[in-house]
């Protein structure tokens, strides 16, 4: 009877110390991004050159119902064109004037309506059969509420075309202009820069690829034309980087080229986003993550498996819940069964974690929150818990756009 009970303990040990370690390598992984994202730093000569011609392209915007915004859009694009560019907007399943104001502003316009057929992967097909039909070197894709900072596009053609890889864009979201930000926020869009700002940079300091973003991303033509872009995913982006570097032509940042947004700025818009890219992110972890780690065991790849581990990091609030939980577990075990080995790898990885948000403020957070707003930083981490609880309960499927602060006035 003792012998079994010793046998049961040393299991539990085991599986408790694998699942404490696997946080562990998550957070390590994350403060190792997170310390090599110095600007100061230089990054490896892979983006080509930067004085190249720049090659023709052409620009895909896909559009639901931004009447109230794609003219912002279109103006910060049209300057960068060059002659024999070309400007296509999809106008998806749109109900209101969409279409008729990219026409007013010069862009080629495809209505879409398909009722079956729903969300941004679908649009994106569409558009780039009709760009296919007279290719140009680059594909550009640029959200219809966001803006092209000037020269983004002559950066991210030159890096795409001289790479032979996708190129992703710093795609940042900010609050609102005008209006004072709640606490929570303010600690989303710390979020959002530390997983689309200093994340990716540290990759590109190391010479390691990153996730496609959603917007901001170029695409050499002959890439592109080998992968589906019809993907009802919620986060289609991110899946098709995957499937391009399993190909062999993993993304790269250009922290060079930006693209802005802004958060709704209505609460429960704002949460329709948050969970719609939460889950889908989930949804990559558990069903796309296993897969993708089984071809890097049949291909060993590094720049596969940096993808992986990226991709296997879950949203920081998630991951700040799985070190407390390691933690308590980690203990409570070690006082039951003197073993310590499980309470070893999460007092660690709660110190990488705490440590590589420390760092991320002091490099771009502290405008955004006080040392004051860092220490309430539980009261945000509970307010997160029943998102991730819905993706058990009620886990969203399906693409839902979320309204912007223009449409309220």
């Amino acid at each position: 009877m003792a012998a079994s009970k010793n046998r049961l303990m040393d299991v539990v040990t085991l599986l408790l110390a694998g699942a404490c370690f696997i946080v562990l390598l998550l957070s390590a992984w994350m403060a190792l991004q997170v310390a090599c994202a110095r600007p100061d730093h230089p990054g490896p000569e892979d983006t080509g050159n930067p004085h190249a011609q720049r090659p023709p392209l052409a620009v895909l915007v896909p559009a639901h119902n931004e009447a109230t915004g794609i003219a912002a859009t279109l103006q910060a694009l049209m300057p960068q064109l060059r002659e024999g560019d070309r400007l296509l907007v999809v106008a998806d399943n749109c109900s209101d004037a969409t279409a008729a104001i990219a026409r007013r502003h010069g862009a080629e316009v495809l209505e879409r309506h398909d009722d079956l057929l729903r969300g941004k992967g679908h649009a994106l097909a569409a558009g780039f059969a009709v760009l296919n039909e007279a290719p140009r070197d680059v594909l550009v894709i640029v959200d219809a509420d966001c803006l092209v900072a000037a020269g983004a596009l002559d950066a991210l053609a030159v890096q795409a075309h001289t790479s032979g890889r996708p190129a992703q864009a710093l795609y940042l979201m900010t609050n609102v202009p005008g209006l004072v930000p709640s606490r929570r926020q303010r600690f989303s869009e710390f979020a959002w820069r530390i997983k689309n700002w200093v994340r990716p940079l540290g990759l590109h300091r190391l010479g390691l690829p990153c996730q496609l973003m959603g917007s901001g991303m170029a695409f050499p033509w002959p890439l592109m034309a080998r992968h589906s872009l019809a993907s009802g995913h919620l986060v289609e982006d991110m899946q098709l980087g995957l499937e391009m570097a399993k190909a062999g032509h993993a993304p790269r940042f250009c922290p060079q080229a930006l693209v802005s947004s802004v958060f709704p700025s209505d609460a429960q818009a704002q949460a329709r986003q948050r969970t719609r890219w939460e889950h889908g992110h989930l949804s990559m972890i558990t069903q796309t993550l296993p897969g993708l780690l089984g071809h890097w065991l049949r291909h060993p790849r590094r720049d596969l498996l940096a993808m992986a581990l990226d991709v296997a990091i879950p949203p920081l609030s998630l991951l700040a819940f799985a070190c407390v939980l390691a933690l308590l577990v980690g203990g409570l075990w070690a006082l039951l069964s003197g073993a310590t080995s499980a309470l070893l790898f999460a007092l660690l990885a709660c110190a990488l974690f705490a440590l590589a948000v420390a760092t991320a403020w002091h490099r771009v957070g502290r405008a955004l929150l006080s040392p004051h707003d860092l220490a309430q930083v539980a009261t945000y981490l509970f307010w997160k818990l029943p998102l991730y609880a819905r993706f058990v309960t009620a886990r969203q499927l399906a693409w839902v756009r979320s309204q912007r602060h223009e449409e309220k006035h």
